[in-house]
């Protein structure tokens, strides 16, 4: 079985009493999700995730390894894909969609957003960020 593995963060501003998280709509398979992406031969993890968060939002964020939540599914027969997910504070650049990769991005507080996105994993991912925020708010690196 070939492996695969991705980096992302689940990426949050704050916003009055509370946060909210970006969500963006991947073009390939139309899903909501979080910013993600393939790690790149010699490249870690913190940098697949900063990278991808870049080139998928156009946003320079603060990320937070201490929030680390993996998932592990089949994207297609034959094929073995594990996603890790950071935690992630939005903190400058230009919010622009990269158009090869993304059809929309949405800021939601939680609650809509644990709505909109697609897949269950990604709803745990977020279920686990929410439980890990609220018993820790993150100190950023």
């Amino acid at each position: 079985m070939k492996k695969e593995k991705s980096c992302g963060a689940i990426v949050c501003r704050q916003k009055d009493s509370w946060v909210e998280v970006l969500l963006i709509c991947h073009k390939n398979g139309g899903h909501w999700a979080f910013p993600k992406g393939h790690v790149e031969k010699g490249e870690s993890e913190k940098d697949t995730a900063l990278r991808e968060i870049k080139e998928e939002t156009g946003l320079k964020v603060k990320l937070n390894t201490a929030f680390r939540h993996t998932v592990a599914y089949s994207p297609k027969p034959g094929v073995m894909k594990d996603v890790v997910y950071f935690a992630a504070e939005a903190a400058g650049g230009k919010q622009k969609a990269q158009e090869e990769e993304v059809t929309g991005m949405r800021w939601l507080p939680p609650q809509e957003a644990l709505g909109l996105i697609t897949y269950e994993n990604d709803k745990e991912t977020l279920r686990a960020f929410l439980r890990w925020w609220e018993e820790s708010p993150p100190e950023k690196e």
